[in-house]
């Protein structure tokens, strides 16, 4: 036995998902049975939150009659946020965990999950309470009814934000007249650009190598994938119940390097 290990902690390491490695590229689904829907759930110490929002997830999506799976992808959360989501999993049997260690960031999370998803439709939706589960059903109906991809957009009817001071809202319309500056093709086409809530189909991402940098991981699929038809269903984004938004000007810094990235690659492909 590992030093300082206790048999109940090896079982739980042994639950664990491998961590994919290599290029962030999904793969056809594979010839192994298969499921409709995979929902990632990227974390970092949202360990208070999961009890609380993996059960309710679970029920939506058990109400919608369709097979499905859950993902936690945590980044060795100082709070331990992997080894709640594998309790939690023994009461949702829909649940996995990966924990990840030394590579980090939202948007490889995300990609990371999708590639050891089993999905038709892949998908991802904050793990801090900010986003609804209960938008899930209108998000999969789109998906059903010719939609390549559906977002869960704060700037469409019904859609808006809970308590943002005019300063958040600032940032967020400049990083969004940005975005439309500098990748009109791609921006211009959601009216949330930045959203971290959608579901889309698999086919949409498969062999595409992605490159995304910090959180805005939207963006990079529409750029780099080829979407036909974008939904966007409105929801009202939520302030964080614990700890403080994750929302810094680094995210932002990140975001605008993420740009002219974008910008480069769109400008090399042939026209």
């Amino acid at each position: 036995m590992q030093a300082g290990l206790f048999p109940e902690s090896i079982a739980l390491e042994q639950k664990l998902l491998p961590v994919p490695t290599g290029p962030l590229c999904i793969s056809e689904a594979g010839s192994a049975p298969s499921i409709e829907l995979s929902l990632v759930l990227p974390t970092l110490n949202e360990a208070r939150n999961l009890e609380r929002l993996v059960p309710l997830v679970d029920g939506i999506l058990r109400e919608l009659q369709v097979s499905y799976e859950l993902i936690v992808v945590d980044d060795d959360s100082p709070d331990g946020t992997w080894k709640k989501a594998l309790n939690v999993s023994r009461t949702v049997p829909a649940l996995r965990v990966m924990r990840r260690r030394g590579e980090r960031g939202l948007a490889t999370a995300v990609i990371r999950g999708w590639q050891a998803a089993r999905g038709k439709v892949l998908g991802v939706m904050d793990a801090d309470l900010q986003h609804p589960p209960e938008v899930l059903p209108m998000l999969w109906r789109q998906t059903q009814t010719g939609a390549d991809l559906a977002v869960a957009s704060r700037w469409v009817p019904g859609g808006g934000v809970s308590a943002w001071s005019l300063r958040r809202r600032m940032i967020s319309w400049t990083a969004q007249a940005l975005g439309r500056f500098v990748l009109p093709k791609v921006v211009t086409r959601l009216a949330d650009p930045l959203s971290g809530f959608f579901l889309l189909h698999r086919e949409t991402l498969a062999g595409v190598t992605l490159d995304p940098r910090g959180y805005k991981i939207l963006i990079e699929v529409v750029a780099r994938c080829y979407i036909g038809n974008i939904a966007e269903v409105g929801y009202i984004f939520r302030e964080r119940e614990q700890e403080k938004s994750k929302a810094t000007w680094n995210v932002y810094v990140q975001y605008i390097s993420h740009l002219a990235i974008l910008r480069r690659t769109m400008l090399r492909k042939p026209q």
